[in-house]
Formats: structure tokens, sequence, C-alpha cells
């Protein structure tokens, strides 16, 4: 009984504090929308919130670049002033994190807003790669099957990999395991790979438990949030590749290129079709609790996804943003018209 008189008094407690949040918020209320989250998503939020404030009476949202991880952690921390009100991510928001969201009074809706391919691209004067998915596994996986065993990676070379690859050291800077590109390569490749080969998805051989980290030993270096940085290293050296966003190739195709994977050039047209095998989807989350206290974040949303925005000759396709179907895109505006009201 007194659990019982407890919990009530904890929940009755937490719901007068969001609301408390946002009394304070109506005296003292933001003026401008806060938004953390992904790197790849970064340049097309900043290209809409520029846009946004030019053509509204509202201020041009603060975009943060954090990660898809480190956005979502600061996302579902809770509600009011000091929380974002937005976060974009280059993945689908995971279990773990909607249930953090849950416990703190924090309801995500999802929009999805296009697509991304993910790159292996080197120096434009270097060697352009030819690969499989198993090759790019095998040199980038922390522990790769040997057809009866996980064996710590051996491949120092690429030659190491298959006698048709370069003689070259296996030299890759990539995204660290907070951003979203990271999980989305870990998924498409690593696991795509091992499922390949025959490994199932769980057990104590299940390429979800020992096909997900990636080497520490040298052949792959994490670059942290910042891609622009994996481009000014890849310049500077020949022989180092790189693991990004599509977009970031798109705009640097005067310095670098990418690798062809399982026969797939990354275009904008094989990304579009599916034919590319490393894509994404690309969103961002809007917190719901927010709309209505933070001025101007309704109409961000709506801003966000309409056609000039998203569409086929929208102002982020410029970016490199590979748009969403027409029919999908009417059903986003639907969504919004829907969630948010």
């Amino acid at each position: 009984m007194f659990e019982e008189i407890h919990m009530g008094i904890k929940s009755v407690a937490a719901a007068t504090a969001v609301v408390f949040s946002f009394i304070v918020t109506d005296a003292l209320a933001r003026d401008q929308i806060k938004t953390v989250g992904s790197s790849t998503v970064y340049p097309f939020a900043t290209t809409v919130a520029e846009n946004f404030g030019k053509n509204t009476k509202y201020k041009t949202p603060v975009i943060e670049s954090t990660g898809t991880g480190g956005g979502m952690k600061l996302f579902c921390a809770g509600t009011g002033l000091k929380h974002p009100d937005v976060t974009n991510a280059s993945r689908a928001i995971k279990k773990s994190e909607k249930e953090k969201c849950k416990a703190n009074g924090v309801t995500p809706v999802e929009m999805m807003v296009g697509f991304d391919g993910i790159v292996l691209a080197g120096n434009k004067s270097g060697i352009q790669l030819k690969l499989t998915r198993t090759q790019l596994y095998k040199a980038t996986a922390k522990e790769v099957w040997d057809g009866s065993k996980f064996v710590k990676n051996p491949y120092k070379k690429w030659i190491d990999i298959d006698p048709s690859l370069p003689d070259l050291n296996i030299n890759i800077m990539g995204p660290p395991p907070t951003s979203g590109t990271r999980d989305a390569y870990v998924e498409l490749v690593q696991h795509k790979a091992c499922k390949k080969l025959g490994l199932k998805k769980k057990g104590p051989n299940g390429y979800k438990t020992r096909c997900s980290a990636v080497r520490e030993d040298g052949g792959y270096i994490e670059a942290g949030e910042n891609d622009n940085l994996i481009i000014q290293k890849l310049v500077a050296d020949k022989d180092r590749y790189g693991i990004f966003g599509f977009s970031f190739l798109d705009e640097n195709t005067d310095q670098v290129k990418g690798a062809i994977i399982d026969g797939h050039a990354p275009t904008f047209e094989g990304i579009a079709s599916g034919d590319y095998p490393i894509s994404r989807g690309l969103f961002f989350y809007v917190k719901k609790e927010h709309i209505g206290k933070i001025p101007g974040l309704k109409e961000y949303v709506r801003f966000w996804v309409q056609d000039k925005m998203i569409g086929d000759e929208g102002v982020t396709v410029d970016k490199g943003l590979i748009p969403l179907p027409a029919a999908d895109r009417k059903k986003l505006v639907e969504k919004v018209k829907k969630e948010l009201n």
C-alpha cells in the first residue's frame, strides 16, 4: 500500500516538474529553436534553418553537430528550456533511446526526410578500390570469421584480403561509436558480410555480438564527428581512405573519389534506386512536449518537410540529400499535420 502511494506521489511529481518547467518557460521563453545530432544531417539542417530564418518571422534555429548518439542522449534527457527541441539522426532511434525518452517524459516524433549513402573514399590521385562488402568487413572488423571461429583481424594490407587488391597498408579513418554513420556502417557492411558468411544473428558466435566491433589496432582510426577533417586527411595522404556520408563526397569530387562496392559506384542515382548497397534513411526527431511552447517549432517542422526543402528540386538536394519518392513526401506532410496539431 505504501509503495503504491509512493509511486503515485512520484508520478505526480514528475508530471508537475514537466508543467512547471514550461510555466517558467512562458516567462523566460527561449526565442530560438535548439537542435543537436547527426553530423551527416548537419549540412541539410543548417540549410533548412538558414532558409527558415530568412523567410519567416522567427530567428534562425541553432544547430549543433554532436553525432546521432550524442544527440539522442541530450534530446531524451528531459523537457524544458535547457533541453533541445530537435535531434537529427543518420539512423532510426534505438529501442534503448526510446525507453530513455519515455522515462524522462519525452515523446519523439520521427520525420524521415531523405536518404544518404555511406562511402569509402580516397584521394582523387590515389587508387580507386573495388571491393565487396565482405572484403570491406575484413578491412574494418576487430575480429573476422575464419570459417570455424572468430580470430583477431590478421589483415594488415589490402592485398592480404585478396590478391587483386593493392599492396598498401589498410589505413582507414572513420566515425566514432557515437555516430549514426558508424552504426549504419556496422549494420550494412559488417553484419551483412557476417550473415553472408553463414553466421546467425544471435548466439555465442552471432553476428550481432561478434561482428559489431571495429578494429583498434591502427587499421581504423576514429576521426570524431567532423567529416571535413577526414576529407583533409585524404587530400594529404593518397594511400589513406575514409568512411563518411555521400554528401561530403558529392561536395568534394575535385579532391576525393568513392570506392566501388559490390560493383556499384556511390552516385546520386545509385543510392536513390537502391543499387548502391550501403545506403540508409536520414531523420530528425521533434520533441512533442515542446510544440506550442517553443516559438516557431511547429512552423520549423512544417518548413523542413515542404518540397522547397526536400523535394526533387529542393535546396537540400543541392547539398547532396537523396530525396524521398513523391508519395512518401506527401505522407510525411500529412504526418506533420496529424502529429503536431
